[in-house]
């Protein structure tokens, strides 16, 4: 087999740009987090893990 004809894996993991909800502060997360992400500003929840991909609370801005 041709190695160019090999298709390239892509990751499926991503980071998340997400707005917390109570003080309007954006920040990165990692769609997979194994631990709480609390926003750096309100220290409110933004994502918790579930053993596999995290369940993010707060709305999301963009795809990385």
């Amino acid at each position: 087999m041709n190695k160019m004809a090999e298709t390239i894996q892509q990751p499926k993991s991503r980071f998340l740009k997400v707005e917390c909800k109570g003080c309007g502060n954006t920040q990165v997360v990692f769609d997979h987090a194994s631990t709480k992400v609390k926003c750096l500003v309100c220290d409110a929840v933004l994502a918790e893990p579930t053993g596999g991909k995290a369940a993010v609370k707060v709305p999301v801005q963009r795809e990385f």
